[in-house]
């Protein structure tokens, strides 16, 4: 029998304190505010999933997931509220609304805000490939670079690829994050 996992209960939100299976609310959650990336909300805590990663995102306008990369497992992406840019293979296809993205292990994506307010994604990925070097890599693209979300060398260095940015800092859910709140 699989036991329950505990929620640690912090001054920014309740996080999973172990393995074992849980139910957590979004709103309830520890979020991640990451500057000019928006909010994301990866729902391990401390206890990494072994199989499968799944984060919800909220992105304002032009504000990337991440940047452009493929990977090699798979990722899916489900857009839940708002519109959003696909950036995929060196192309741009529009998003919105219960828009499900497929990416098999190879595809070069992103996933950037659009429209004139936030939009919420759903993303999941597998992890069986996820260690060492051999987990994908950050690819140049002229698409990407023109929406905020790529490099201008090609490397599979993380820190490399997110040196712009500032490192991500731990928040509190706060109302109207998330639709309907």
């Amino acid at each position: 029998m699989v036991p329950e996992a505990a929620l640690d209960e912090t001054d920014l939100g309740r996080v999973p304190a172990g393995p074992g299976w849980f139910v957590l609310n979004a709103r309830h959650a520890r979020w991640r505010h990451r500057e000019g990336r928006g909010h994301s909300l990866p729902f391990e805590g401390e206890t990494e999933f072994p199989q499968v990663g799944i984060a919800l995102f909220v992105l304002g306008p032009r504000e990337p997931i991440g940047m452009y990369h493929w990977e090699s497992d798979q990722e899916d992406f489900l857009v839940l509220s708002g519109e959003a840019l696909l950036l995929v293979e060196g192309e741009e296809r529009p998003l919105r609304q219960l828009d499900f993205v497929h990416c098999p292990a190879g595809t070069d994506h992103m996933i950037v805000g659009a429209g004139t307010g936030p939009c919420v994604v759903l993303g999941i990925g597998a992890r069986e490939h996820q260690a060492g070097t051999e987990w994908g890599g950050y690819t140049v693209s002229e698409v990407a670079l023109r929406h905020g979300a790529g490099v201008q060398k090609e490397t599979s260095d993380v820190e490399l690829a997110y040196a712009r940015f500032p490192e991500p800092v731990q928040v509190p859910y706060h109302d109207g994050l998330l639709p309907g709140s």
